[in-house]
């Protein structure tokens, strides 16, 4: 038993559940693959009431079965149908409740014609959202061009069919050719080129901008955005002839005309022959109507003229305007006068109040004001001097009145004690003391004999 133990569990450990197959197998496709992108087409496309996208996409020799969550279908920018080629970036998985190996798809756009259609409508849709294409700035075809340009490729057929009809139609209309590529990547920088040559040349009337049919991918220079620019931006009006009349391009839409075919397009700008001998013939006529009544016209105005002439004297008039010519010359001295007169009074004016506003009066005041100013100075200055000798007398009287030497000039005296001390009070002396007394002139050491209180 022992010995068949660890056999038996190995087995157990290779066992396997259907359920844990699948997601072991899930792991492994998606963790070692990861996102690849892959191309081919589109086939038994389901869209359910979920916003899922089920469908196949297959090749010349095999298929496989993809799924597309709407979180992400809602990102692709087209409506995918049965047939079409598309790029796709998915997960490789494995749908586990049925084995069934199967990409989920992260991103889908269209391949081959299908990413040119979109780039072409989606060119088509920004491009006309900003006016490119509004038929308000289209111009009209010259009835009678001077003179016609090409823009095409010189040794496409699309050359040699214009010619045969612009030959047909209008041998003596000259034409200028601009040879370009119109195919290729090379294509679209030159036709932009070829426009603009023709506009700064101004040789022409009137441009066609073509050439013959062929894929979506070789006519595909002619949906460029630079192509569209150069052909709304020409001064020159421009009929578009790329291809056979299914074919459709940008520069259709850009151009003031388009034309279904090159052919058709000569046939456009160079009027026919016989029509033009019709027209001239037409002209003619009119031109004859014209002047005869022009003629009849100008017979009945010089009968009305001659007239008024009868009923009008010459001479009379004559005098009239000669009398009105007195009459405005008189009036035109009498207001050249009356301008004299105003000019004369407006100058006097303007010399008084020069005057009056002279420099030199000017000064002579501000000398007087200045001799004024300073007499009334000096004045002030005398008056305030003897207003302060007169305080300062008073002062003087009043300070003599309290002095202490006017008081001992009236033959009082100042005692002091020897120390310096005033006497005032007999108390404050004892007999046999000496005192100083002080005199209005000189000063006397006395001693006291006898003190009597009050």
């Amino acid at each position: 038993m022992n010995h068949l133990e660890p056999a038996s569990q190995s087995r157990q450990q290779q066992i396997f559940t259907v359920t844990r197959l699948n997601s072991a197998v899930r792991m492994i496709l998606e963790q070692d693959l990861g996102l690849v992108w892959l191309t081919g087409e589109l086939s038994n496309l389901a869209m359910p009431s979920s916003g899922h996208w089920y469908f196949s996409l297959k090749d010349m020799s095999a298929q496989v079965r993809c799924a597309m969550f709407k979180g992400n279908n809602r990102r692709v920018p087209f409506r995918p149908q049965d047939g079409m080629q598309v790029l796709v970036q998915a997960r490789v998985s494995l749908y586990e409740p049925r084995g069934d190996y199967q990409l989920i798809i992260e991103s889908m756009q269209p391949a081959g014609d299908g990413m040119l259609a979109l780039r072409f409508e989606e060119l088509k849709r920004r491009l006309g959202a900003e006016g490119l294409f509004d038929e308000g700035r289209k111009r009209p075809l010259p009835r009678e061009p001077r003179a016609v340009g090409l823009v095409t490729s010189a040794t496409g057929a699309a050359l040699h069919d214009m010619l045969t009809v612009l030959r047909r139609r209008a041998p003596d209309l000259p034409v200028f050719i601009y040879p370009t590529q119109v195919q290729g990547s090379a294509a679209t920088a030159q036709i932009v080129s070829a426009i603009m040559l023709a506009n700064r040349r101004a040789e022409v009337d009137v441009l066609i901008v073509g050439r013959g049919g062929g894929s979506l991918e070789d006519l595909w220079c002619f949906n460029e955005e630079a192509v569209a620019r150069a052909i709304a931006g020409s001064a020159i009006p421009v009929v578009s002839a790329v291809g056979h009349e299914v074919d459709v391009t940008i520069s259709d839409f850009a151009a003031d005309l388009r034309a279904p075919t090159p052919s058709a397009a000569a046939e456009l700008v160079a009027p026919d022959r016989s029509t033009r001998a019709q027209r001239l013939v037409h002209l003619r006529q009119r031109l004859t109507q014209a002047m005869s009544r022009h003629q009849v016209a100008a017979r009945h105005g010089f009968v009305l003229l001659q007239k008024r002439l009868d009923h009008q004297d010459p001479k009379r008039r004559l005098e009239q305007q000669s009398q009105r010519l007195d009459e405005l010359d008189r009036r035109l001295q009498q207001h050249l006068r009356d301008r004299l007169h105003q000019g004369e009074r407006r100058l006097a004016n303007l010399e008084l109040r020069l005057q009056a506003q002279s420099p030199e009066k000017a000064l002579a005041a501000g000398k007087r004001r200045h001799q004024l100013a300073e007499e009334r100075l000096h004045a002030l200055i005398a008056k305030r001097q003897d207003l302060a000798r007169h305080r300062l007398a008073m002062l003087g009287a009043r300070l003599d009145g309290i002095s202490p030497l006017a008081t001992l000039g009236r033959g009082y005296a100042i005692v002091r004690t020897p120390s310096g001390e005033v006497i005032r009070r007999a108390s404050q002396v004892n007999a046999g003391q000496t005192l100083i007394t002080t005199l209005a002139e000189g000063a006397l050491r006395v001693r006291v004999d006898e003190v009597h209180q009050p």
